[in-house]
Protein backbone atom coordinates (compact mmCIF):
# COMPACT_ATOMS: atom_id res chain seq x y z
CA UNK A 1 0.00 0.00 0.00
CA UNK A 2 1.28 3.47 -0.89
CA UNK A 3 2.21 5.91 1.86
CA UNK A 4 0.03 8.89 2.70
CA UNK A 5 2.58 11.22 1.07
CA UNK A 6 2.64 9.14 -2.12
CA UNK A 7 -1.16 9.20 -2.24
CA UNK A 8 -1.27 12.96 -1.74
CA UNK A 9 1.01 13.50 -4.74
CA UNK A 10 -0.58 10.92 -7.04
CA UNK A 11 -3.32 12.94 -8.70
CA UNK A 12 -1.29 14.67 -11.40
CA UNK A 13 -0.73 11.40 -13.24
CA UNK A 14 -4.53 11.20 -13.71
CA UNK A 15 -5.36 14.90 -13.97
CA UNK A 16 -7.79 14.58 -16.89
CA UNK A 17 -9.52 11.62 -15.21
CA UNK A 18 -9.81 13.64 -11.98
CA UNK A 19 -11.42 16.48 -13.92
CA UNK A 20 -13.90 14.12 -15.59
CA UNK A 21 -14.82 12.13 -12.49
CA UNK A 22 -14.90 14.58 -9.61
CA UNK A 23 -17.94 16.75 -8.88
CA UNK A 24 -18.01 20.50 -8.61
CA UNK A 25 -19.12 22.32 -5.47
CA UNK A 26 -22.59 23.71 -4.78
CA UNK A 27 -22.59 27.46 -5.31
CA UNK A 28 -24.50 27.93 -2.05
CA UNK A 29 -21.72 26.18 -0.09
CA UNK A 30 -18.96 28.34 -1.58
CA UNK A 31 -21.04 31.48 -1.05
CA UNK A 32 -21.49 30.50 2.60
CA UNK A 33 -17.72 30.13 2.98
CA UNK A 34 -17.19 33.64 1.63
CA UNK A 35 -20.14 35.39 3.32
CA UNK A 36 -18.23 36.57 6.45
CA UNK A 37 -15.76 38.63 4.43
CA UNK A 38 -16.47 42.33 3.92
CA UNK A 39 -16.00 43.37 0.30
CA UNK A 40 -16.14 47.18 0.64
CA UNK A 41 -17.19 47.55 -2.98
CA UNK A 42 -14.22 45.65 -4.43
CA UNK A 43 -13.73 42.14 -5.71
CA UNK A 44 -12.90 39.59 -3.07
CA UNK A 45 -9.31 38.33 -3.16
CA UNK A 46 -9.38 34.55 -2.82
CA UNK A 47 -6.68 31.87 -2.87
CA UNK A 48 -7.69 28.30 -3.67
CA UNK A 49 -5.07 26.06 -2.07
CA UNK A 50 -4.81 22.46 -3.24
CA UNK A 51 -6.76 23.72 -6.25
CA UNK A 52 -6.31 20.57 -8.32
CA UNK A 53 -8.08 20.94 -11.67
CA UNK A 54 -10.04 23.97 -10.47
CA UNK A 55 -13.35 22.52 -9.29
CA UNK A 56 -13.55 25.06 -6.45
CA UNK A 57 -11.65 27.79 -8.32
CA UNK A 58 -14.31 28.13 -11.00
CA UNK A 59 -17.15 28.56 -8.48
CA UNK A 60 -15.26 31.34 -6.69
CA UNK A 61 -14.65 33.03 -10.06
CA UNK A 62 -18.35 32.73 -10.96
CA UNK A 63 -19.15 34.46 -7.66
CA UNK A 64 -17.05 37.44 -8.76
CA UNK A 65 -13.87 36.85 -6.78
CA UNK A 66 -10.33 37.53 -7.98
CA UNK A 67 -8.77 34.08 -7.52
CA UNK A 68 -5.28 32.63 -7.49
CA UNK A 69 -4.87 28.84 -7.60
CA UNK A 70 -2.14 26.97 -5.73
CA UNK A 71 -1.32 23.27 -5.95
CA UNK A 72 1.81 21.16 -5.34
CA UNK A 73 1.34 19.39 -8.69
CA UNK A 74 2.10 21.30 -11.90
CA UNK A 75 0.17 18.73 -13.96
CA UNK A 76 -3.02 19.47 -12.03
CA UNK A 77 -2.54 23.20 -12.55
CA UNK A 78 -2.01 22.64 -16.28
CA UNK A 79 -5.37 20.85 -16.38
CA UNK A 80 -6.92 23.72 -14.39
CA UNK A 81 -5.73 26.27 -16.96
CA UNK A 82 -7.55 24.42 -19.75
CA UNK A 83 -10.87 24.82 -17.92
CA UNK A 84 -10.51 28.10 -15.98
CA UNK A 85 -8.98 30.91 -17.99
CA UNK A 86 -7.28 33.99 -16.62
CA UNK A 87 -6.59 32.63 -13.13
CA UNK A 88 -2.95 32.91 -11.99
CA UNK A 89 -1.57 29.52 -10.90
CA UNK A 90 1.35 28.79 -8.60
CA UNK A 91 3.05 25.62 -7.46
CA UNK A 92 3.03 25.56 -3.67
CA UNK A 93 1.74 23.76 -0.61
CA UNK A 94 -0.60 24.56 2.26
CA UNK A 95 2.41 24.79 4.53
CA UNK A 96 4.34 27.10 2.21
CA UNK A 97 2.28 29.29 -0.09
CA UNK A 98 3.81 31.71 -2.63
CA UNK A 99 1.72 34.64 -1.35
CA UNK A 100 2.60 37.84 0.51
CA UNK A 101 1.58 38.42 4.11
CA UNK A 102 -2.06 39.49 4.64
CA UNK A 103 -2.69 39.38 0.88
CA UNK A 104 -6.05 37.56 0.61
CA UNK A 105 -9.54 37.96 2.03
CA UNK A 106 -10.31 34.24 1.87
CA UNK A 107 -8.27 31.06 1.68
CA UNK A 108 -10.18 27.99 0.50
CA UNK A 109 -9.33 24.29 0.55
CA UNK A 110 -11.51 21.90 -1.48
CA UNK A 111 -10.90 18.17 -0.83
CA UNK A 112 -7.47 19.15 0.50
CA UNK A 113 -7.21 19.91 4.23
CA UNK A 114 -7.01 16.20 5.12
CA UNK A 115 -3.62 16.07 3.35
CA UNK A 116 -2.04 18.95 5.29
CA UNK A 117 -0.07 19.34 8.50
CA UNK A 118 -2.78 21.19 10.43
CA UNK A 119 -0.35 23.10 12.67
CA UNK A 120 1.89 24.34 9.84
CA UNK A 121 -0.99 24.94 7.43
CA UNK A 122 -2.97 26.90 10.01
CA UNK A 123 0.06 29.10 10.74
CA UNK A 124 0.58 29.69 7.01
CA UNK A 125 -3.11 30.48 6.54
CA UNK A 126 -2.81 33.00 9.35
CA UNK A 127 0.13 34.61 7.54
CA UNK A 128 -1.50 35.04 4.11
CA UNK A 129 -4.99 36.02 5.34
CA UNK A 130 -5.76 39.58 6.32
CA UNK A 131 -7.23 40.17 9.77
CA UNK A 132 -10.91 39.27 9.55
CA UNK A 133 -10.29 37.00 6.55
CA UNK A 134 -11.89 33.58 6.29
CA UNK A 135 -10.33 30.13 6.11
CA UNK A 136 -12.81 27.86 4.34
CA UNK A 137 -12.64 24.07 4.11
CA UNK A 138 -15.04 22.03 1.99
CA UNK A 139 -15.51 18.40 0.98
CA UNK A 140 -17.89 16.56 -1.29
CA UNK A 141 -18.58 13.17 0.31
CA UNK A 142 -20.74 10.47 -1.26
CA UNK A 143 -23.90 9.80 0.77
CA UNK A 144 -23.24 6.31 2.11
CA UNK A 145 -26.64 6.07 3.76
CA UNK A 146 -27.71 4.79 0.33
CA UNK A 147 -26.84 1.05 0.24
CA UNK A 148 -25.29 0.89 -3.23
CA UNK A 149 -23.15 3.95 -2.49
CA UNK A 150 -21.90 2.26 0.68
CA UNK A 151 -20.94 -0.76 -1.42
CA UNK A 152 -19.20 1.55 -3.89
CA UNK A 153 -16.98 2.90 -1.12
CA UNK A 154 -16.23 -0.62 0.14
CA UNK A 155 -15.04 -1.58 -3.34
CA UNK A 156 -12.94 1.58 -3.87
CA UNK A 157 -11.81 1.82 -0.21
CA UNK A 158 -12.49 4.82 2.02
CA UNK A 159 -10.51 8.03 1.72
CA UNK A 160 -8.46 9.96 4.27
CA UNK A 161 -11.10 12.72 4.10
CA UNK A 162 -13.92 10.34 4.98
CA UNK A 163 -11.91 8.91 7.87
CA UNK A 164 -11.08 12.37 9.22
CA UNK A 165 -14.64 13.72 9.02
CA UNK A 166 -16.03 10.58 10.65
CA UNK A 167 -14.09 11.62 13.76
CA UNK A 168 -15.67 15.09 13.88
CA UNK A 169 -14.87 18.55 12.57
CA UNK A 170 -11.50 19.09 10.86
CA UNK A 171 -8.77 20.39 13.14
CA UNK A 172 -7.48 23.94 12.79
CA UNK A 173 -4.76 25.40 14.97
CA UNK A 174 -3.38 28.82 15.95
CA UNK A 175 -4.27 31.52 15.10
CA UNK A 176 -7.72 29.99 14.50
CA UNK A 177 -10.11 28.80 17.18
CA UNK A 178 -12.54 26.12 16.01
CA UNK A 179 -14.82 26.04 12.97
CA UNK A 180 -18.44 26.73 12.07
CA UNK A 181 -20.03 23.98 9.97
CA UNK A 182 -22.81 23.60 7.39
CA UNK A 183 -24.07 20.68 5.29
CA UNK A 184 -25.73 20.53 1.87
CA UNK A 185 -27.28 17.42 0.31
CA UNK A 186 -27.56 17.09 -3.44
CA UNK A 187 -27.13 14.54 -6.22
CA UNK A 188 -25.28 14.18 -9.50
CA UNK A 189 -26.43 12.19 -12.55
CA UNK A 190 -23.50 10.05 -13.72
CA UNK A 191 -22.94 7.65 -16.57
CA UNK A 192 -20.91 4.47 -16.20
CA UNK A 193 -17.87 6.21 -17.74
CA UNK A 194 -18.17 9.10 -15.29
CA UNK A 195 -18.48 6.72 -12.33
CA UNK A 196 -15.37 4.88 -13.51
CA UNK A 197 -13.49 8.17 -13.88
CA UNK A 198 -14.52 9.14 -10.35
CA UNK A 199 -13.22 5.83 -8.99
CA UNK A 200 -10.01 5.99 -11.02
CA UNK A 201 -9.30 9.51 -9.75
CA UNK A 202 -9.01 8.36 -6.14
CA UNK A 203 -5.54 8.17 -4.64
CA UNK A 204 -6.02 4.62 -3.35
CA UNK A 205 -6.89 3.37 -6.84
CA UNK A 206 -4.17 5.39 -8.59
CA UNK A 207 -1.47 3.98 -6.31
CA UNK A 208 -2.86 0.43 -6.02
CA UNK A 209 -0.85 -2.56 -7.22
CA UNK A 210 -2.07 -3.92 -10.60
CA UNK A 211 -3.76 -6.96 -9.04
CA UNK A 212 -5.59 -4.79 -6.50
CA UNK A 213 -6.66 -2.37 -9.23
CA UNK A 214 -8.00 -5.23 -11.32
CA UNK A 215 -10.07 -6.48 -8.36
CA UNK A 216 -11.45 -2.98 -7.81
CA UNK A 217 -12.37 -2.58 -11.48
CA UNK A 218 -14.06 -5.98 -11.51
CA UNK A 219 -16.09 -5.15 -8.41
CA UNK A 220 -17.11 -1.79 -9.88
CA UNK A 221 -18.23 -3.44 -13.13
CA UNK A 222 -20.45 -5.88 -11.23
CA UNK A 223 -21.96 -3.09 -9.11
CA UNK A 224 -22.61 -0.82 -12.09
CA UNK A 225 -24.33 -3.65 -13.97
CA UNK A 226 -26.52 -4.26 -10.94
CA UNK A 227 -27.64 -0.64 -10.52
CA UNK A 228 -28.26 -0.13 -14.24
CA UNK A 229 -25.30 2.13 -15.06
CA UNK A 230 -25.00 0.77 -18.60
CA UNK A 231 -23.76 2.74 -21.61
CA UNK A 232 -25.03 6.31 -21.55
CA UNK A 233 -27.86 5.54 -19.11
CA UNK A 234 -27.17 7.71 -16.02
CA UNK A 235 -27.69 6.87 -12.38
CA UNK A 236 -28.00 9.39 -9.57
CA UNK A 237 -25.08 9.57 -7.14
CA UNK A 238 -26.06 11.37 -3.92
CA UNK A 239 -23.56 13.65 -2.22
CA UNK A 240 -23.19 15.43 1.09
CA UNK A 241 -21.14 18.64 0.94
CA UNK A 242 -19.58 19.51 4.27
CA UNK A 243 -18.23 23.06 4.64
CA UNK A 244 -16.35 24.64 7.52
CA UNK A 245 -15.22 28.21 8.07
CA UNK A 246 -13.23 30.13 10.65
CA UNK A 247 -12.13 33.73 10.89
CA UNK A 248 -8.57 35.00 11.27
CA UNK A 249 -8.39 37.24 14.35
Amino acid sequence: MASREEMSKSFGSNASVYEAGRPGYPTAAVQWLLDPVHRDGRALRVADAGAGTGKLTRVAVELGAEVVAIDPDAAMLAELRTHVHGVPTFVGSAERMPLPDASVDALLFGQAWHWVDAVAASAEAGRVLRSGGVLGLVWNIRDESVPWVHRLTEIMHGSHAEEMLADGDPAVRDPFDGVEARVWRWSRPMTRDALLAMARSRSYVITAAPDDRDRIESGLADLFDEIGAVGSEPVTLPYVTRAYRTIRP
